[in-house]
């Protein structure tokens, strides 16, 4: 494979990466000083400026988390460690004229797990397609998706929503930087999936990320993720009691402890408030601070968010995905009651009502557990967000036989496969079976060429309506692409108004 380096002059000094396969791509280069010893805990500082190049061929490390997510490829795994805020660039070879759109991908993972080093990110393909792709890691879990602030000291202060903070440092990096890579820093679309998704949504709402990006992308936003002040300062109790220590010694039991400690203590508060809180998940943004003032969604319902174009949506088969791997969602009668429990018995009746089958239907408690989770932040964020600025909603159903056989279906991530150009690559292959080529690299250059549209002009293509109040008009990716108007209305309207709030 024939390879040779390229070299560009950022801020911070000379960056070294490679060009293969069409595409220049600089792998972890630090937009951020590595959040280590007294900046635990703190807001990210501007990088230190080095002499002479820095060589960014490979990737250095992710955010910790447990090791069995790190892997990138069969046996070999990615290094973790707190020194892990670094993005990627990957440009198109050949490209002279323009500015180009920058498309700036944010990693799911649950805001536990996940890197932008995972291989399906790769990003050459929608580069080659004309856009310069980055995509960044952000503190995750214990370390920078759990909020602590309100345990911070006169000796320890802390900063709370870390990794939104991440990723606002990482998105003024593009903002300063991405000129010498061809990019257009006026034309920054940020996306992302799952929990990527969510902090998409939740960008929208943080008043310092203002005029750094221009379109928005939330594939499958995560409901249940944003948590109020109380429900934070009460996880951050836990949290430290897990550690052996009380509410004054806290602080400095959280600067002491290895990163391991703090991921096992994590792991327990999660597991607890699966048990005690059904819904409520510890990780993940808090509002009612300076950084995050209120809640996401309300924002957007009342302009007060960024007002961006939109792509909002979710998969049809969300849920199974979570029936075998990662039981974390209700997508059976006892964890799906749980769960509802909670909800005056006229809106729980309405909910179950509207799942034809339950609870005696396998597929019916897998539909409501995965629009329980993804479905309700779908519709909530599209509804909210469609009252100030031009919103797209689009939901993906299609499923290659590989898919189908394993009985996944259109699950939660499978619109990262044609994102991302899997298709055209031999696990795309191997997924299709060489039956339904056609249509998956289709549906492939369908979804590539809109979301690359939407991030030229905020527009994602012919034939696609705004979703509005009258119409609400979903885009559905299948075999034959359509646009339906208002798909599970009964389902909306049966969750509108839900929410779990615990006391």
């Amino acid at each position: 494979m024939h390879e040779r380096t390229v070299r560009v002059t950022i801020d911070s000094g000379t960056i070294e990466g490679f060009t293969r396969d069409g595409v220049h791509r600089w792998r972890s280069v630090p937009y951020a000083r590595p959040p280590v010893g007294p900046w635990r805990y703190r807001a990210p500082q501007p990088v230190q400026p080095w002499r002479g190049v820095r060589y960014c061929h490979g990737f250095t490390y992710c955010a910790p988390q447990e090791r069995k997510y790190t892997m990138l490829s069969v046996g070999k795994y990615q290094p973790m460690g707190e020194d892990c805020l670094t993005l990627n660039v990957v440009t198109p070879e050949n490209h002279t004229g323009e500015p180009l759109p920058v498309m700036f991908f944010i990693h799911g993972g649950g805001y536990i797990m996940g890197s932008s080093a995972t291989p399906i990110y790769d990003g050459a393909a929608l580069a080659r397609r004309g856009c310069i792709f980055v995509s960044a890691n952000y503190r995750l879990g214990a370390l920078g998706c759990f909020d602590v602030s309100t345990l911070a000291t006169a000796e320890h202060p802390f900063d709370d929503n870390l990794f939104l903070r991440d990723l606002v440092a990482a998105l003024r990096w593009v903002r300063t930087n991405i000129a010498v890579f061809g990019g257009d820093p006026g034309n920054v679309t940020i996306f992302g999936e799952s929990a990527g998704a969510h902090a998409v949504a939740t960008l929208l709402a943080v008043p310092q990320a203002k005029g750094l990006f221009h379109q928005a992308i939330a594939e499958s936003p995560a409901s249940g993720m944003v948590r109020s002040p109380d429900a934070a300062a009460r996880f951050a109790e836990h949290f430290v009691e897990q550690l052996g220590a009380g509410e004054r010694d806290g602080a400095a039991a959280l600067m002491a402890a290895k990163t391991a400690e703090l991921l096992a203590a994590l792991d327990r508060v999660i597991h607890g408030a699966v048990v005690d809180m059904p819904g409520a998940f510890p990780a993940g943004p808090a509002w009612g601070t300076e950084f995050l003032p209120e809640d996401p969604v309300i924002a957007m319902r009342e302009g007060r968010a960024h007002r961006v174009p939109l792509i909002v949506g979710s998969n049809a088969d969300e849920g199974r995905l979570f029936t075998k791997f990662m039981q974390l969602l209700p997508t059976n009668e006892a964890t799906i009651e749980r769960i509802l429990a909670h909800v005056p018995a006229e809106q729980r009746a309405r909910i179950t009502g509207a799942y034809p089958g339950y609870p005696q239907s396998a597929d019916a408690c897998i539909k409501l557990g995965g629009d329980f989770a993804f479905g309700t932040a779908s519709w909530e964020i599209a509804g909210a967000h469609m009252r100030h600025a031009p919103t797209y909603a689009y939901r993906y159903d299609y499923a290659p036989p590989a898919l189908h056989w394993t009985g996944l279906g259109a699950t939660h991530a499978t619109e990262l496969l044609a994102v991302f150009d899997v298709y055209r690559t031999p696990l795309g292959a191997v997924l299709t079976a060489a039956m339904d080529r056609k249509s998956a690299l289709r549906i492939s250059n369908d979804v590539q060429n809109r979301w690359r549209a939407f991030a030229r002009t905020g527009v994602p293509g012919e034939g696609w309506p705004r979703y509005d109040a009258d119409d609400r008009a979903v885009l559905v990716f299948d075999r034959k692409t359509r646009v339906e108007l208002d798909p599970g209305a009964e389902q909306r309207a049966a969750w509108e108004g839900f929410s779990l709030v615990h006391g």
